[in-house]
């Protein structure tokens, strides 16, 4: 078993089915519903496997485990992957989202579901290989690969407005990678090396720090995506199609926040508690700024991607205090954030499958007539709100104890996003939800149906289980994390002894 490239495997085997479902002749409807459950049983075989990878994973240990290397391009660069507490878990969370978002799309998309399914077999090679990959160049070729299926899938099947959208989220991200290559070339000219492991214990000087540091944060920032370079996603998610949203909230957003814990903390500690009162200062105003945005939305999926960047400001808040605390925090409120979010969007795509509307004013009174679907909706809404007793609790509260270690006035102004956070998620569910039923069109919708239960009760134990009880992430998360913030704390003492004795 130990020899066994599992990461590999489960990074590939989508591709696997991608290639079955390019066998299949999408004419009728079997060979549709062909296609359907080939891409449902390779997501779903996918994340039966990635399981292996967390039974199997050393807890006690900090560095990276079950690596695998090969030579590559030569000159340093090879194919090496491998996970540690900080990656583990967003492989599980990719794996696990994938067939959801196939049995979201299951009777929405009706036009090339061959094209589509293959679309997001694709994207989920490159996610899982985004967060197995211990080789620069091979993260970011996996980084950027991840831009085009999603690129096509909201350029293909989303909204009246997709072309835009998505054109939109590709140059956005585009922009910031460029910056990101320059610096990994930086970076291999300095060390002669792109492997990870090595870079990781690589010293880099204090001036080239600075410089390669805003490269990478234009990159990450973008992707999280911070304030003021957060405007493609509000875009992006309204045009999407439902599983799209998932995934683009789920998982890419995720990568942002991934990086930083990777690369820009480890990497350039100096540069990070440097700028550390500028990523203060925006995650500050992500937060309260894009709430009272939020508060202003008529589209559901809009004011859902709003609060998304707002809970970003967290997370980048949480990275950046360079405490234990902050980063545990920050990585439980990601993967949280990814429960969470996505069943918000999958909740409006319930609603938008009968109603193809996503404005808000045509809604009201659902519970009269959908109350299983209330039920769920509130559940996330208040994991959205961060109600102790769900998943959304653990991690802002961390963050905010990380953060008010450091700077108590960036703790306070994070904490009225707690109350703007309540104010727009309790109006979009007293719109939507409560009130009298009179609008004709709505009288005959149907409550959730089997399909829909299974895509959504999952989420909804999850969600709950670790609000109550947190302790699996924290036990794959602990001992990467004290590891990475004791390093951060040696290297930044370090410096600071070195520049006093000058």
């Amino acid at each position: 078993m130990t020899d066994w490239p599992i990461l590999s495997t489960v990074t590939f085997l989508p591709l696997v089915g991608a290639f079955l479902i390019l066998l299949i002749r999408d004419e009728g409807t079997a060979a549709r519903r062909n296609i359907r459950n080939v891409a449902l049983l390779t997501t779903v075989f996918t994340f039966v496997l990635s399981l292996f990878i967390w039974a199997g994973f050393d807890t006690n240990y900090a560095g990276f485990q079950m690596q695998e290397r090969a030579e590559w391009i030569g000159g340093g660069v090879s194919y090496h992957m491998g996970v540690d507490g900080i990656s583990m878990l967003f492989v599980i969370l990719t794996t696990f989202l994938m067939p959801l978002c196939i049995l979201a799309s299951w009777e929405a998309v009706e036009h090339r579901v061959k094209e589509y399914m293959i679309a997001f077999l694709i994207l989920e090679t490159l996610m899982i290989g985004v967060f197995c990959a211990l080789d620069l160049v091979l993260f970011y070729v996996f980084f950027e690969a991840g831009l085009i299926p999603m690129f096509i899938i909201i350029g293909v099947w989303g909204g009246k407005r997709r072309v835009y959208a998505s054109f939109k989220f590709f140059l956005y991200t585009l922009l910031g990678s460029v910056l990101m290559l320059l610096a990994i070339m930086a970076m291999y000219w300095q060390a002669e090396t792109t492997d990870i492991p090595t870079l990781l214990a690589h010293d880099f000087p204090a001036g080239m720090q600075t410089w390669l540091w805003l490269a990478f944060f234009a990159s990450f920032a973008v992707k999280m995506p911070m304030w003021p370079v957060h405007t493609w996603l509000p875009d992006a998610h309204v045009e999407a199609p439902t599983a799209g949203s998932v995934i683009l909230a789920g998982i890419l957003l995720k990568m942002g926040g991934y990086g930083f814990l990777r690369f820009s903390l480890p990497m350039f500690p100096d540069a990070s508690l440097y700028f550390q009162p500028f990523v203060f200062t925006l995650s500050v105003v992500a937060i309260v700024y894009t709430s009272l945005v939020a508060l202003m939305q008529e589209d559901m999926k809009k004011l859902i991607a709003y609060s998304s960047v707002a809970h970003m400001g967290y997370v980048t808040m949480g990275i950046f205090a360079l405490n234990v605390e902050g980063v545990q925090g920050a990585i439980f409120q990601m993967l949280s954030h990814g429960l969470v979010s996505g069943a918000l969007f999958l909740c409006v795509g319930v609603v938008y499958d009968r109603m193809h509307t996503r404005e808000i004013d045509a809604y009201g009174g659902l519970v009269n007539n959908m109350p299983k679907y209330a039920v769920v909706f509130l559940i996330f809404t208040m994991a959205n709100v961060g109600l102790p007793g769900t998943s959304g609790f653990v991690g802002e509260f961390l963050t905010l104890l990380g953060v008010f270690k450091v700077n108590t006035w960036v703790a306070l102004f994070a904490a009225t996003g707690v109350i703007l956070s309540a104010a727009y998620a309790l109006w979009l569910y007293r719109r939507v939800v409560f009130g009298a039923l009179t609008k004709e069109s709505l009288k005959g919708l149907l409550d959730l149906s089997t399909r829909e239960k299974a895509i959504i009760y999952p989420l909804v134990f999850f969600v709950i289980l670790f609000g109550v009880y947190p302790v699996p992430i924290f036990e794959v998360t602990t001992a990467s994390v004290d590891a990475l913030v004791n390093n951060i704390t040696l290297s930044i003492e370090a410096t600071q002894a070195a520049m006093a004795i000058e």
